[in-house]
Parts: structure tokens; C-alpha cells; sequence
């Protein structure tokens, strides 16, 4: 009898379900963007820690308060590994937290595709130069992904789509040894 009490073994238990933020009464879990932290300010609105993404050198977060317009993805400070790791990133959420007195705000509506879609091209078309080819990095739309609220590889589609339709404006080169695929908005015309 003592050998089947070791035996069994426990059934498996879900998840539990998100719990709903007391001041909206909702869970919000945009679309492209992994929650791991929030904070509460003074006057309790949200701050997040979040990522988009686990980067080739590891994962980095940002953070953005539901309050005031306060988003940040890089320590300016520092002249060496400027994006914020997770304890980085909490520490930063927290200080701001223990500073805002921003009351919450509702949450950011789910834009529809072509709305996106032009945010997307008018951030391409801002990033040209005079001089040069510049290289966009999607993760420099970490700051605009609450309002986004898209996935990389949606991103990557439209990007894509823009080369296509566009060359004049955004251009795609691809490794010749891996996978990586780098984007480069074109340089402005010589008037």
C-alpha cells in the first residue's frame, strides 16, 4: 500500500486565469508584447515592464506608464548595454512609480490594420537621411508597441510588403551567412 501512495501522481492543474486589474476591472494583454511586471503609482495607474521580443544577445525590456506619457527602453546613462534587462527595468518602473502622480488613463484601443499599416510607413519615411541609407531595427518600435499592439512577424510582413511596394523608400538586405534579414530606409532624393 505505501508503494501506490508514491506512485500516483497529482492531476494536471490549468493555469490560472489573468486577474483583472482592480481599477479597470479588466485584463489587458496587447497583442505582440509580453507583460512580465507592473506597478501601481501614487495615484494607481499601471506602469509595465514589458519585451517584445527575446533578441539575439537575450531579452530587453521597456517600460510604460498607463498614467503620463513616461516610456523608456534605454538607459541613457550608460555608455555600455543601454537597454534595460529585467531587474534594470523594474528598478527604473519603480522609481517612476514612487514619482508619478498621473491618473490612470483607459486603455490604448486596438488600432485596425491599416491604421497600423500607415504608422508603420510614415515611421520608415521619417527615418530617411540626406546623407545615407539609415538602418530601422524593429525593435525601435518597442516605445509604440502598447499603441501597435502587433506582433514582430506582422511587422516584418509589412515591412516586407513595403520593399515590394515601395523600393524607393525602404530597402532589405539579407545575410549571406544566417538568417538575419537587415531593413534600411533609402536616402532622400538630391533635389
Amino acid at each position: 500500500m505505501a508503494l501506490t501512495l508514491f506512485a500516483r501522481r497529482p492531476e494536471p492543474v490549468e493555469a490560472p486565469a489573468p486577474e483583472p486589474w482592480p481599477e479597470i476591472g479588466e485584463t489587458w494583454k496587447p497583442e505582440g508584447v509580453t507583460i512580465a511586471q507592473r506597478y501601481y503609482n501614487q495615484a494607481h495607474a499601471v506602469i509595465l515592464v514589458y519585451t517584445t521580443d527575446d533578441g539575439p544577445h537575450g531579452t530587453y525590456y521597456s517600460v510604460a506608464c498607463l498614467g503620463c506619457h513616461y516610456a523608456t527602453a534605454k538607459d541613457g546613462k550608460r555608455t555600455y548595454s543601454t537597454l534595460y534587462d529585467l531587474a534594470d527595468a523594474a528598478t527604473v518602473a519603480n522609481e517612476h512609480a514612487t514619482t508619478c502622480r498621473a491618473l490612470p488613463r483607459d486603455i490604448p484601443a486596438r488600432p485596425d490594420d491599416d491604421t497600423v499599416r500607415e504608422q508603420l510607413h510614415a515611421w520608415v519615411r521619417r527615418s530617411r537621411r540626406r546623407n545615407e541609407d539609415t538602418q530601422v531595427w524593429v525593435s525601435d518600435l518597442d516605445l509604440l508597441r502598447l499603441t501597435l499592439q502587433r506582433t514582430n512577424d506582422w511587422i516584418v510582413a509589412v515591412l516586407n510588403q513595403l520593399v515590394v511596394d515601395e523600393p524607393e523608400i525602404l530597402r532589405v538586405e539579407r545575410s549571406q551567412y544566417s538568417d538575419y534579414v537587415s531593413y534600411y530606409a533609402r536616402r532622400l532624393p538630391e533635389n
